[in-house]
């Protein structure tokens, strides 16, 4: 068997990833309306540090798809030649890895090939097929339980740039073990726009608020997140709970539920060990155990995704996936995605349970809307 070396980090390897950062950060305001979703974002970060001589030297770029607008010269297909260069090997690099794999055997080759190292952007959300996100069903499972993979699905531009500057600073500069995914989709996401410093920070732990309740206190409220493609059809919801129905929404980006569902994890784990401690606490709770309105989440994998975050939420918790109901609408490009008309019935849905709009509003959602 032939045997080769790992990445080696060298103080060269931070300095690299810093010169990288530098340069993303210097034309983040250069982004225009072309580069606002999240996968042309990353493929416009892509094409400017590969293509300037000052931070050309300083990255990999792996590209196993076909994109527009990229020189075959300029292009590397696999990462494995990196494995076996000793020039590689003496000194790590920042690798960012621009694929279109739709299952977990594609997806922990490459994670195999780069060893375990890099940033991930996965387009498969963008290629036809019947299923939701592209992505076979065991992807989102491999995701979340690989330890060594945090995985995101941003909303937007903004979300993925903040998520690609995290990761070069995590993985690089402070030598963090691992690697960074992103589910990337190409529909830009006017509702977003630019992100402040803060949301960006909040958005790397896992969810950010996009809005404030923008009602009374007297109307029933709900909490309504999402994550990727699906804060589109999240944001509709709330425009119509609070047309149809009087019903105001806070609205949550959630780029990454499992990272939300791991911190929340780690502190439930660390009080339980330590009684005589003073608790710890995590961002999710920080965000919504301040009131008791009900919480829906949404993603457009399968509900478990989302699900994994329920057993930390102490107010009626709903989660809401692309295979959560038969009445889903199908979308040619990427399978089926879940209806913002489920979101608004199962929003009240639960504010019935709750005793805080009459039963009747279910049923005359349901036959409204045609759910029935």
């Amino acid at each position: 068997m032939i045997g080769f070396s790992s990445f080696s980090t060298t103080r060269e390897t931070g300095l690299a990833a810093q010169a990288c950062i530098e340069k993303i950060q210097t034309f983040a305001h250069q982004a225009n309306e072309g580069f606002s979703s999240p996968l042309y974002t990353m493929i416009d970060i892509a094409n400017r540090l590969e293509r300037d001589p000052g931070t050309a030297k300083n990255i990999w770029v792996v590209r196993s798809n076909k994109q527009p607008g990229v020189e075959a010269a300029h292009t590397r297909i696999s990462a494995w030649p990196l494995r076996f260069s000793p020039q590689a090997c003496a000194s790590e690099k920042p690798l960012l890895y621009l694929t279109s794999s739709a299952t977990s055997a594609e997806l922990c080759a490459l994670s195999s090939e780069s060893d375990q190292r890099g940033i991930f952007c996965n387009d498969i959300e963008t290629v036809s097929c019947a299923w939701p996100k592209g992505a076979h069903p065991w992807v989102p499972l491999w995701l979340t339980a690989n330890p060594q993979c945090l995985p995101y699905d941003p909303a937007s531009g903004a979300e993925a740039r903040a998520i690609a500057i995290a990761a070069l600073q995590s993985l690089y500069v402070d030598g963090s073990n691992g690697f960074y995914y992103m589910a990337l989709h190409d529909e830009p996401n006017d509702f977003i726009g630019p992100i402040s410093g803060l949301s960006a920070s909040q958005a790397l732990k896992g969810m950010y608020k996009v809005n404030e309740m923008d009602t009374g206190t007297e109307q029933p409220k709900v909490r309504l997140l999402g994550a990727g493609l699906t804060l589109r059809a999240v944001i509709s919801a709330a425009r119509m709970l609070r047309d149809d129905w009087g019903v105001a929404s806070e609205l949550w980006s959630c780029p990454s539920y499992t990272r939300l569902a791991r911190d929340a994890d780690s502190a439930q784990h660390w009080n339980r060990v330590h009684p005589g401690m003073p608790r710890r606490t995590s961002h999710l709770r920080e965000c919504l155990n301040a009131e008791d309105s009900p919480v829906i989440a949404v993603t457009g994998y399968a509900q478990h995704v989302a699900d994994q975050i329920g057993a930390h939420i102490t107010s009626r918790f709903v989660a809401l996936g692309a295979d959560s109901t038969e009445s889903l609408s199908a979308n040619p490009i990427s399978g089926k995605r879940v209806d913002k008309r489920w979101i608004v019935t199962l929003a009240l849905r639960a504010l019935a349970q709750e005793n805080k709009i009459p039963q009747e509003h279910v049923e005359q959602a349901m036959r409204r809307y045609l759910l029935q």
